[in-house]
């Protein structure tokens, strides 16, 4: 169980802290969802390492992961932009998710099957300036397969995408959350977002996540 209690941050100049508390169990999806400048970013920079709280707890299966750089933490990061390398070739951007230490036939297994488990099997040595937004966006799930962290951010990772890619692309979120038990949390203003894919669901209102 993914565990935020009483976490506390605040910007410069920002009267009154922000305070997150939530539950996020493995194998489901829990949707945060309010207005813009409610707090959602700062909650998922918090969970990744970017920002540092001024008091709370992150606690994944009771090990706390405050002390932790960004680096170190069990968690991925999927963003409305897929962040690929568009000069390099399919394979190659969904490498970048392998310790460097891997060895190339290694690499090239973990790489196929990753991108078969995504569908895109066959697509190895296209230029990702070539593909579609949904066949980028799976390429980034491929990547964040191959990093095999429990928890998986999610922040507005569909808003870039047409209505039947956005279902899609939804549907293998789902499908990935479930089969690798992943703590997924999905930062998201689209209600239809958080009606389909929300196990869990919190809204953000004065600085504070309520339930429901």
């Amino acid at each position: 169980m993914l565990r935020v209690d009483a976490l506390a941050f605040a910007h410069p100049g920002q009267a009154v802290p922000y305070n997150f508390s939530f539950d996020a169990a493995p194998g489901e999806i829990t949707a945060i969802s309010g207005a813009s400048g409610s707090g959602k970013s700062t909650l998922l920079d918090l969970l990744a390492g970017f920002l540092h709280p001024i008091a709370g707890r992150i606690d994944l299966d009771d090990a706390d992961l405050r002390p932790l750089l960004p680096e170190e933490r069990p968690v991925s990061l999927l963003l409305q932009s897929e962040s690929l390398f568009e000069h390099l070739r399919t394979d190659k951007n969904v490498r970048l998710g392998l310790p460097a230490s891997t060895t190339r036939a290694d690499a090239d297994k973990r790489v196929a099957q990753a991108l078969d488990e995504v569908g895109l099997e066959g697509f190895e040595k296209q230029i990702a300036s070539t593909l579609s937004g949904g066949q980028k966006q799976r390429v980034a799930l491929a990547r964040t397969l191959l990093r095999d962290r429990p928890v998986l951010l999610l922040d507005e990772p569909f808003s870039a995408l047409d209505d039947d890619t956005r279902v899609t692309i939804r549907d293998l979120v789902r499908t990935l959350t479930l089969r690798h038990r992943w703590h997924t949390v999905l930062v998201s203003h689209h209600a239809d977002d958080v009606e389909a894919l929300a196990s869990r669901r919190y809204q953000l209102i004065d600085g504070r996540l309520q339930p429901g």
